[in-house]
This record gives structure tokens, sequence and C-alpha cells, in this order.
């Protein structure tokens, strides 16, 4: 560690080299761009007769490759359809030619119960079954079980793909290579972009959402293979090796078994990204608890929406909690010669518990299916609040998000419109050049410069202007609550448990409350991003600040500085780096929102996609996608290389 971070006093100083010969350059860069551009046209803005038509390429092509392929699609079809047509026969939908019914609510409720207290314990199963009773008692039951029965079959699938790739990822390198390009790209991509090409090769309905989920869910479950294989502790693959074990013994009852956790928190990430995703696909066609809350957000019925997004977030939430547990059971121990209904005992009451549910929803029909005159409602009450607030409320809101809009947002849009492409794309490439070379300066080039050919530049600065927006608003409110994180236990307790709440919502839920407060605006789209991307400015900027070593700070104190001097002078320089991946994350969540505050109205690259769904224009949805996903990489590689350079500067590297 250099001296300037074991004094803490001159750690400011450090900005110095990386900063100011940048900025001269941009300031000089800018000045001399955008004044070329004024006596050149096409360095402003790029002839619409020059554009490449990659756009209908696109589309050409996999209408092509969809008359190709039809004979392998019907194929993956039939194979996927047979055990969801299994599930959803258990769940809602029953056999009808064979005149079974599915099985009655109450055994489901009764049978997710068993599940929690088999996983976590009394808490957890009473907690499951209350919200399972808030299914069926809200009248939302057929719906929920369309939404579960897509994850229920695309979460064993998802999680299995990943399992392998990640195997082989692990040995071999170029595969590995190639695997983690992938899957930055399927990131980065919103979730909606990927509707696209499978409404092209599949069609509309259930299906099709699962093969676009299964898309966005299989990476996190790659990965975390990978990481859980690479850090096994080479003294226990030494004693696997030392034991005679194959290559094939070693991995399956040396290597996986000592990532057990790492693939547990895989199959987390898989469960909720699919039950994400399984919302956002009702767009191609799924229904279920998604379908019924994009009616109710285009109506802007916010009771029912409501209703309808506290379900899904009532599934997200004990799916989430009982994959968590699962990581931290323990399993029991039996006697040995126990008999199998002791060692089986939870399923034992499954099945009892299953066989006298079906016998008394025979007898009273009331506990098969809840008839409507039964159900709760509160859609009613919340509709009359929003009338409320519309008549009450709106009036002072109103001139605040006009204010807002027309002093910051406005002119910040209208500076990025006006921007010539040369500027944006010379002033990034710029950056990349001085922070990685000549690698990294390509690649806001390139991919910019593809937007910019094919005829996306217009929602592109948008995107980017939304984008901008909602991250300068998340520094603003992340950093100081990670901060007031770091000094107070107390308020470290509270913030996590908040932050990990808006973690669980589903990017959908958070369309609710704008909309009820600012209806749509540019400021609502805004403020959506928000509540869905402040958290990891949050938890950055606190895990920057934990990890500032205890050595620096009494060093600092040593020298007489205050609590503000050492955090502003010390402890915020060395958390610098890690507040920067913070920023980063911010950002790739917020491009994540895009896509869905498109729903709302806006001019960007998410509404491009959603404007793509309904006449399969696949090149414009995928092309839009590849946008977002542009910009995410590009702010990842840049921001990324920032924090190396500053880690260097600052000896922790």
């Amino acid at each position: 560690m250099t001296n300037a971070v074991q004094t803490g006093a001159p750690a400011s100083s450090s900005f110095t080299p990386v900063r100011l010969p940048l900025l001269y350059a941009l300031a000089a860069f800018f000045i001399v761009s955008v004044l070329i551009s004024k006596f050149a046209p096409i360095l402003d803005d790029w002839p619409t007769e020059w554009l490449v038509p990659a756009r209908s390429w696109v589309t050409d092509f996999f209408v092509w490759f969809s008359a190709l392929a039809k004979p392998v699609t019907r194929a993956i079809s039939w194979i996927l359809a047979q055990p969801l047509a299994l599930v959803e026969a258990l769940l809602y939908r029953g056999v009808p030619n064979w005149n079974l019914k599915p099985l009655p609510w109450v055994a489901i409720v009764f049978g997710i119960g068993l599940l929690g207290h088999w996983i976590g314990g009394r808490k957890l199963a009473l907690f499951s079954g209350a919200c399972a009773l808030y299914l069926a008692m809200f009248g939302l039951w057929s719906d929920a079980m369309k939404t579960l029965a897509i994850v229920v079959v695309t979460v064993p699938i998802a999680a299995l793909i990943g399992l392998l790739l990640g195997v082989w990822a692990t040995r071999n390198r170029r595969v590995e290579r190639v695997l983690n390009m992938i899957f930055d790209v399927l990131q980065a991509t919103p979730h909606m972009a990927y509707l696209g090409p499978v409404v092209i090769l599949f069609g509309f309905g259930q299906v099709p959402a699962m093969l676009a989920t299964l898309g966005f869910a299989i990476p996190p479950m790659a990965r975390l293979t990978i990481l859980g294989i690479r850090n096994v502790p080479s003294d226990i693959l030494e004693s696997g090796q030392m034991s005679g074990c194959t290559p094939r013994q070693l991995l399956w009852k040396v290597e996986l078994p000592s990532t057990q956790q790492a693939l547990l928190l895989g199959l987390n990430q898989v469960v909720m990204q699919t039950l994400a995703m399984a919302v956002i696909a009702s767009l191609v066609g799924a229904s279920g608890l998604g379908e019924k809350l994009l009616f109710s957000l285009q109506q802007l019925q916010v009771g029912k929406a409501v209703e309808q997004g506290v379900a899904i977030t009532l599934i997200a939430i004990v799916l989430d909690r009982m994959t968590q547990a699962f990581m931290k059971r323990t399993p029991p121990r039996f006697a040995t010669g126990a008999p199998w209904y002791l060692r089986h005992k939870y399923l034992v009451w499954c099945v009892a518990g299953t066989v006298v549910a079906v016998i008394a929803a025979a007898l009273v029909p009331a506990l098969a299916i809840i008839p409507k005159e039964l159900t709760l409602s509160y859609g009613a009450p919340i509709n009359d609040v929003v009338r409320w607030i519309s008549k009450n409320l709106f009036p002072y809101v109103k001139p605040v998000r006009d204010t807002i809009t027309i002093w910051m947002l406005l002119p910040m849009r209208d500076f990025y419109l006006w921007l010539p492409w040369t500027t944006v794309i010379g002033s990034l490439g710029l950056v990349g050049w001085y922070l990685g070379g000549f690698r990294l300066a390509l690649i806001p080039v390139c991919f910019l410069g593809l937007m910019l050919l094919t005829g996306f530049w217009v929602p592109l600065m948008m995107t980017v202007y939304l984008v901008t927006g909602c991250t300068i608003l998340c520094i603003l409110i992340g950093i100081p609550f990670g901060i007031w994180s770091s000094r107070s236990p107390t308020a470290a307790r509270v913030i996590a448990g908040i932050c990990d709440l808006l973690q669980t919502f589903p990017s959908f839920i958070y369309l609710i409350p704008v909309i009820m407060l600012f209806q749509t605006s540019d400021l609502s789209n805004v403020i959506a991003m928000l509540f869905y991307a402040t958290v990891p400015a949050i938890r950055y900027t606190y895990l920057g600040l934990q990890r500032v070593p205890p050595t620096v700070i009494e060093a600092a104190m040593a020298a007489g500085t205050t609590r503000w001097q050492r955090l502003w002078k010390v402890e915020l320089p060395i958390a610098f780096p890690e507040i920067l991946l913070g920023i980063n994350q911010t950002i790739m969540m917020a491009l994540a929102m895009v896509a869905i505050t498109a729903l709302i109205g806006s001019r960007d690259l998410g509404q491009e996609i959603y404007k793509a769904l309904p006449g399969a224009d696949t090149g414009r949805g995928l092309l839009a996608g590849l946008g977002i996903a542009f910009i995410g990489i590009i702010a990842s590689r840049l921001i990324g290389a920032w924090a190396e350079q500053r880690k260097k500067l600052l000896g922790m590297i």
C-alpha cells in the first residue's frame, strides 16, 4: 500500500493525474468537434439516405430461418409443452377429456405450507401458507397458477442447462471466453428484447414465454457454477485425486458437492429471473398474473393492478425465502433402521393432506374453487384513494413534476439531442483510449457507430438521457444513505431490509405508484427506474466504506483529522473504486427498466422494442435491445477501467 493510503491525508490529491488531463482533452475535443460539425452537416446529423437497412435484413433473416427451422421449432415446442401441460393440469386446468379436476386450492395451500416447514420451519410455513391463501381469497388463484406453472417447469430446465454450461466452461478456457461474451450480451439486453425472435420462431403462447425466459435465466446459473468450481480449495481437489477419482467422479463427488452454496445461490437467481421474465412474457401471449397486470396498467385500473402486483410480489418473496432457506438447511439425521414413514414424514403428510383435501373439495365445492362472491377485494378503496390523490394532491404534485421536467429533464434531453454524433462517439472513444488504450476506445466507437448507421441514434440518445437522469438521482440518494449505513448499525439494518424488499419486487410493480402520483411523463419514467436502480449505489457505498482498512482510519485520527475530514479525504477516496462499481450496477439496472417504463410512454429504445412486438418486427426490436445492451457494456467497460486505475493509484492492487 502506498504512503498516500497509509497516511490518509494526501489521498485526495491522487485524483489530479487522473482527471485534469482528461478533462482538458475532452473540453478541447468537445469545442472543436461542435464547431466543425456546424460547417459539415454530415458530422452533425447522419443522412437518412446513408442508413444501413439492417433492421429489415434481420427481420427477413428470422422469417427465412423460421421457415427453414419449422420442424425443429415445432419439435422443441412439443417437447416443452408436455411437462407444462402436466403441471397446468395439476394446478388449474385438470383433464377435461377424462373428467379429472385440478388439485383443490386447499390442497396446494397445504402443500406450500408443508414445503415451507420442511425447508425453513414454522415461520416459513406460516408465511408461505398465508401468501398462498391470499391468492385464493382475492380471486387470483387461476391466474397465479398459470404463472407458477411456467416457473415450475422453466426453473429445472434453466438450472440444468446453466449447470452443464458452467461445467463445460471450467473444462475449456476457450468455451468460457465465448460463453462470457454471450452472457454479457444476454444479461445486458433488456427482458423484452428476447421476445421478438421467439415470436418469429415459435409464435405466441405459454411455450414461447418459457423459451424467452430460458435465455434470461440460464446465465446466472452458469456463471455461479463457474465461480463455485473455480473456488474449490486445491487441497480438496488433491485429496480427491489421491483417492483415485476419475475426472467424472472428481466432478460429481468432489467439485459439485463443494460448490453447493454457489449452486443454490444460482438456483435462487434462476427462480427470481424466471418469475420476472414470466411476467414480461405476457406480451407474447403468456397468460397469468402478468397478463392481468399489464391489462390493468394499460387501462389505469390501479386498484386491480395493486392486487395483482401484490400477488406477484408475494410469489417472488416466497420463492426467494424458500431458496435462501434451503441454502442454510441442515438435513435431518435418523437412527439406523428408522421406519420409512419417519424418514419421509413430510411426503406422508403431503399425500395424506392431498387425499383429504380432494375428498373435502368433492363434498364442499368452495374448497375446490372459491366462488367469486366469496372472494375479497381492496381494489375499490384503492381506486377511491387514487381518485382522491388525483383530485386533492395532484394539483400540488403537478407543479413539482412540471418544474423538474421543464427546468432539469427537458434541458438535459435537448442537450443530448443537440450533440453532434461525432462529439458523442469521439468523446467516449477518447475516454476509452485514456482509461484502457486502443481496444477500449474501439468499444464505444463500434457499438455507437452501429446504432448511428442503422437509424437508432435519436432513441439511443433518449435512452442515455433517461438513464443519465436516473443515475444522477441514484447517486444523490444512494451515496448519502450508504454513508449513513456505514455510520449506524441500526440504520444499516433498516436500509438493508428496505433494499432487500426493493430488489424482491418484480420490475412491473414500480409503475403503479408512479402512475398514481405523477401520471405519464419523463419524470415518471425516471422515478420508476429510480426505485429499481438505487439499491446498488447504497450497497456498494456501504461495502466500500466498511472495507477501508482500520489502520488507515487510525492513522488519519492520529493526524488530528475531524470526522468529516476523514470521510472526505480518506474514506471516500479509498472506497471510490467500490462506489464506481455500484454506479455501474445502477446504470445496468436502470437500463433493465427502460423497456418496462416504455409501457407508460417514452420515445427511447424501450419504446422501439415495445412497438416491434405486435407486428413481429424482429429487426427493430432486436437492434433496439442490442442498443440498450451496448450502452450497458460501454458503461461497464469504462467504469470498470476507471475503477482499476483508481485502485492502482491508491496502491490497492
